[in-house]
């Protein structure tokens, strides 16, 4: 049970595993008012950026899980670096499904609805782990603008224009599903940029130190084709947010 190594090859230098840079994940915790003591559920956690720095600096307690072994070592080490190991732990497992032991007062899934099947299964499944008048955190894409054709969306790695909402009808989409939306924190074309141009640095990497890899084609192709595709559609098209909701 892991993720696929192209991931975790792609990503090797980032602590934050979506387009947010740590000014913007600080200004997220900052904006939620968080209280210490605030216990967290974090599936999907990735390296446990999110986690590990409330922590220091709100004071936070929580458990992060995700299916990547890798990212969930990074978490740990940055636990430890941070000084916060007797308040937040990391579980290797499919988030999928996952349901803390006891309630919680926040419990996010930030860019991977995956696990739930989409916005609603995901905000389904962190209600089975969030205790009444808690928060819940969702990170998902949006159209930054009516989409043309499938094959603008396509090239923002998607299936297909239906994919994703618009914003406002994203966050009608909350409302629809009975949350209120009480705060977001929205990337920019600079936090895109610094995710995604990172990859191409560690990619190039990766290739020149393993030349003769099972995967180096497929990498080769991704570092040849993806720079142009994403600066051409995905930076014009594609839009992404943490959204805080509460239960009505």
């Amino acid at each position: 049970m892991d993720l696929p190594r192209i991931f975790t090859i792609r990503e090797s230098s980032h602590r934050v595993h979506n387009p947010f840079t740590p000014g913007k994940l600080a200004d997220l915790g900052q904006a939620l008012h968080l209280a210490p003591g605030t216990r967290v559920l974090d599936l999907a956690s990735g390296s446990g950026e999110m986690l590990c720095t409330w922590a220091r600096d709100h004071g936070v307690t929580g458990t992060g899980v995700d299916i990547s072994t890798v990212f969930t070592q990074k978490a740990r080490s940055r636990a430890a670096e941070l000084g916060v190991t007797d308040r937040v732990a990391f579980v290797h497992g499919d988030a999928s499904g996952f349901v803390a032991d006891e309630p919680v007062d926040l419990a996010a899934c930030v860019g991977a609805t995956w696990i739930g099947g989409g916005v609603a299964g995901t905000a389904e499944l962190l209600g089975r782990s969030l205790r009444p008048g808690g928060l819940m955190l969702i990170g998902e894409p949006y159209w930054r603008q009516e989409v043309p054709d499938e094959e603008t969306a396509q090239a923002c790695h998607a299936g297909g224009k239906d994919d994703f909402l618009v914003l406002p009808e994203l966050i009608g989409r909350f409302g629809d599903l009975g949350y209120d939306v009480v705060e977001m924190v929205l990337a920019d074309q600079d936090s895109w940029d610094r995710y995604q141009a990172a990859q191409w640095l560690n990619l190039r990497r990766w290739l020149d130190a393993h030349p003769d890899d099972e995967l180096a084609d497929e990498v080769r192709a991704e570092l040849t084709t993806g720079p142009a595709r994403y600066a051409g559609y995905q930076r014009e098209f594609l839009g992404w947010g943490v959204f805080a909701l509460m239960g009505r």
